[in-house]
């Protein structure tokens, strides 16, 4: 008996022991909390000790009756070139009609046909107050020769004097150049125009690098460039041409130049080698095709793209991409014979045909055949007894 009276008197006596200041305390509550309040993992949800304690919103402040009246309206700022939403449709002033290429296409050539609907402008629907026929968008105004020139002359100023070229060709001639735009098959196209003016921001003159078809006529490319943007050419090597853009040009007085949305189509033209060629029978334009395919090629082309051509005694093959010297090669070669084959095996079908065109008019000769990737050109019969008679 007086073992289990100490067994029980123990505890009354701890609990004697204690104060009521230690049972008040913060700590206690915390010991007890763990003690007598602890739950199994099962029965208490994730609580860790640290979690972050929810912030009541601030109120916000009550506003003043002075600061609740809304002030006056006032007129937007004007934001410079290209920083604001611009009003539909757009409107240029530009006096030329509006077409994907300027320098690769024929205005005086109208198509037979179309590959897709002209109605499908490719600036995108409502973006502009000019109307596409299914070739190029034509100017609304009317501006004279008169007064384009001597815009164009107000903008480029006093002729550069000698120091002046040499710096601006030093500065941007070389390859390393950050003022480039490379033009390839489609030359002179219309964004290209916006490119051009972009870089003009910043750059008094663009470094322009011809590829492609296009460097068959560089004076055509010049004269497109020149005639678009009103700028003035400055330097010019092979295929390497520095753009001038004047001294009197003002990034904010830029021309309004709608961007094309997409490459619209192109058009469906008549026959480029016709059956017979003018002037001959058929067999004599098969006997001619048949000569042209077993002579040795006059060059060998390659495109841009391709740069796994090999060179033998026989061929004379063009530069990378760069047809400059081609022209003056067929002209020299039809004085001796009235056949010359061009081998453009590792050119596109499309570049061949557009090759043709261009030799057509600048030679100029007659295309007989396209095969294989080669091209047989005929000398023409007037020029033939042309130069029977000047002999």
């Amino acid at each position: 008996m007086r073992r289990r009276l100490l067994s029980v008197t123990v505890p009354l006596q701890t609990r004697t022991l204690i104060s009521p200041r230690l049972l008040s305390s913060p700590s206690h509550h915390l010991l007890s909390r763990s003690k007598k309040h602890s739950a199994s993992p099962q029965d208490d949800p994730y609580d860790p000790p640290f979690s972050p304690i929810a912030k009541a919103p601030n109120p916000k402040p009550k506003q003043s009756p002075k600061a609740r009246n809304p002030k006056p309206e006032q007129a937007p700022k004007a934001l410079p070139y290209g920083m604001g939403k611009p009003s539909l449709p757009l409107h240029s002033d530009l006096p030329f009609d509006f077409r994907y290429s300027y320098s690769e296409t024929d205005p005086s050539l109208r198509p037979i046909g179309y590959r897709e609907p002209p109605r499908f402008s490719p600036f995108g629907p409502g973006r502009l107050d000019r109307k596409w026929d299914g070739v190029s968008a034509p100017a609304t105004g009317e501006a004279t020769e008169d007064r384009v020139s001597e815009d164009r002359s107000s903008v480029l100023g006093d002729p550069l004097t000698e120091e002046e070229v040499d710096e601006l060709v030093e500065r941007y001639r070389h390859s390393d150049c950050s003022r480039q735009i490379n033009l390839g098959t489609g030359g002179v196209t219309h964004n290209t125009l916006e490119d051009i003016h972009n870089h003009w921001k910043r750059a008094e003159a663009v470094r322009i690098k011809c590829l492609g078809v296009p460097t068959l006529d560089m004076d055509n490319l010049c004269f497109h460039l020149e005639d678009k943007t009103g700028g003035k050419i400055i330097y010019r090597h092979i295929n390497i041409l520095l753009l001038y853009r004047g001294r009197n040009y003002d990034p904010k007085q830029r021309p309004v130049i709608p961007l094309m949305l997409w490459k619209p189509l192109a058009p469906i033209y008549p026959r480029l080698v016709p059956k017979v060629a003018e002037g001959l029978t058929f067999e004599q334009t098969k006997e001619l095709r048949n000569r042209g395919l077993n002579t040795p090629a006059l060059m060998k082309l390659k495109s841009f793209w391709k740069h796994f051509i090999t060179q033998s005694s026989c061929f004379s093959a063009a530069r990378n991409g760069v047809y400059a010297n081609v022209v003056e090669r067929v002209r020299e070669a039809f004085r001796t014979s009235d056949v010359v084959r061009l081998d453009c095996a590792h050119v596109y079908t499309s570049d061949c045909k557009k090759i043709g065109v261009k030799l057509r008019d600048l030679v100029p000769c007659i295309p007989i055949l396209f095969k294989d990737g080669q091209i047989i050109i005929w000398r023409g019969r007037e020029t033939q007894d042309s130069d029977q008679c000047d002999s």
